[in-house]
């Protein structure tokens, strides 16, 4: 029994004399055969290593051309890597090389005037040496000269010069009788710019020079510029300002105060100041 055209198998009448064995009665589904030529099928099972049996009493099989034999990808090592780029090289800061200062007034100031030791010489006017006694007991640091000093060739000659005066004239004192005045840095900074450090490095000598020479009893440093350099530090000037410093090998009491400049764009702070002025007249008068 075959199913009707157009109808589904299942709703054909199966309980008549077919019944379930009718609709099962098909023609068993021939075996599959390989869908490969032996031939190839075994160049194939060799390449990937598999042993194939052959029965000897099997007739000649039929062949076909020979096939390329399957040559394994070959590993592709892997991309090297480049090598990483080199750091980039810090820039080399030239620094002055040491110098033997004198032991005399008249030689270090012919050093200090000739001076070429970093580029603030191609800038300036004239150098600014210092002013006062040469044997004075207070000794005046300040950072750098500006404009007027740069122009007069004196320390201290500007606003905040006369401020100075002022302040050095309430506790008895004057540059022209008891008090040494000088920089950090003997030339004008271009735009009146701090002092870099290579460039208040380059004038320590003169300045270590300067001290010697004079032998004061107290130094006073004015403002961060001045304190940090002579005390080769970077702490700020909140800390720094207050206790007594001790500066060089021959240990001379420093003290450190605002700079005059400072006072004049923050005239608040001038009370603090007069306090640090009154430590260093009890000091000058007692120490």
């Amino acid at each position: 029994m075959v199913a009707t055209a157009g109808k589904p198998l299942e709703s054909q009448a199966i309980g008549g004399r077919g019944g379930v064995d009718a609709v099962l009665s098909f023609s068993p589904i021939p075996s599959l055969r390989p869908c490969m030529n032996p031939a190839r099928r075994k160049t194939y099972l060799k390449a990937l290593g598999v042993d194939v049996w052959v029965s000897r009493s099997t007739p000649g099989e039929a062949t076909e051309p020979e096939v390329a034999k399957i040559v394994p990808i070959a590993k592709v090592p892997a991309k090297a890597k480049a090598p990483p780029e080199p750091a980039a090289e810090l820039p080399v800061i030239e620094r002055a090389p040491p110098i033997i200062v004198p032991t005399d007034w008249a030689a270090v100031r012919a050093m200090v005037k000739d001076c070429t030791r970093c580029k603030l010489c191609a800038t300036r006017t004239q150098t600014v040496f210092g002013v006062g006694p040469e044997s004075a007991s207070l000794m005046v640091v300040g950072e750098g000269p500006g404009a007027d000093e740069d122009a007069r060739g004196e320390p201290f000659v500007g606003r905040a010069g006369q401020l100075l005066d002022e302040m050095l004239k309430a506790i008895g004192r004057s540059r022209s009788e008891n008090t040494f005045i000088a920089n950090v840095v003997k030339c004008r900074p271009p735009g009146n710019r701090d002092p870099e450090k290579e460039e208040a490095e380059a004038c320590r000598p003169y300045l270590e020079a300067q001290i010697k020479l004079v032998k004061p009893k107290l130094i006073v440093a004015l403002g961060r510029i001045a304190a940090q350099r002579l005390l080769v530090t970077d702490e700020p000037l909140s800390r720094l300002r207050g206790p007594l410093h001790a500066y060089g090998p021959e240990r001379t009491p420093l003290f450190i105060t605002y700079h005059p400049a400072y006072l004049l764009r923050s005239p608040r702070e001038k009370a603090k100041s007069w306090d640090d002025l009154k430590k260093v007249w009890r000091f000058l008068q007692t120490g």
